[in-house]
């Protein structure tokens, strides 16, 4: 799948009940999600992507929000969560005197992330809104894991005199957008631009640290 270091492969690998045709239906379903959204893709489509007959994908999965549920969820169950924490938790746990230079290594890992994940960046993020299972999960899994240890840090930059005296909960949610929002333009959005990284994080930074610095 366009030669990126395959989080489906790595599931596969781990999963023997998964018959051949369950894999290829869930490759043609991943491919389809995540360019056509998972309410503009058909059945019919996902069948003919993957070479089987639309009744092989119904003797397998009732419907299509079966089939796309049984794809998430093992994904951030088994392998996108623990990824996730892991790749995370290198950035989390080094110890930066400046919190500059915590988002810079913050805001690099993730871009390093999602180039090697792009379809399933692209369904969890064009999905999570309207699926509340997917919701959950991703609530479940990975967000509350970080959050504590977000959580933290960010008081330890309160105290060292580095960020303006809010709750964590309002800097994370402006960090989070913040770095999001780029990361969602530039592989979603807008892909077709020659994005500078370098300059795009720099300038991320300084707008993040401009609202979150303390005034004299």
């Amino acid at each position: 799948m366009n030669g990126q270091e395959n989080l489906i492969e790595e599931i596969f690998e781990n999963d023997d009940e998964l018959t051949e045709k369950q894999k290829q239906i869930i490759i043609a379903a991943i491919e389809s999600f995540a360019e056509k959204g998972f309410a503009s893709t058909s059945t019919s489509e996902i069948a003919k992507k993957a070479g089987v007959a639309e009744g092989t994908i119904f003797r397998h999965y009732k419907t299509k929000k079966d089939l796309l549920i049984s794809i998430v969820e093992p994904m951030i169950k088994k392998f996108i969560a623990p990824f996730v924490i892991k790749d995370l938790s290198k950035v989390i746990h080094q110890e930066y005197n400046q919190f500059e230079d915590f988002l810079r290594a913050l805001i690099e890992n993730r871009i390093r992330f999602i180039g090697k994940n792009m379809l399933l960046f692209r369904i969890l993020i064009q999905e999570i809104p309207f699926q509340p299972e997917l919701k959950e999960l991703f609530k479940e899994h990975i967000a509350s894991k970080v959050y504590l240890r977000f959580t933290e840090m960010i008081e330890t930059y309160k105290t060292k005199g580095q960020l303006i005296d809010l709750p964590p909960a309002s800097i994370i949610r402006v960090i989070a957008s913040t770095i999001f929002g780029y990361l969602i333009a530039r592989n979603l959005l807008f892909p077709e631009i020659d994005w500078d990284d370098a300059v795009e994080t720099e300038q991320t930074i300084q707008f993040i640290m401009h609202g979150l610095s303390p005034r004299d």
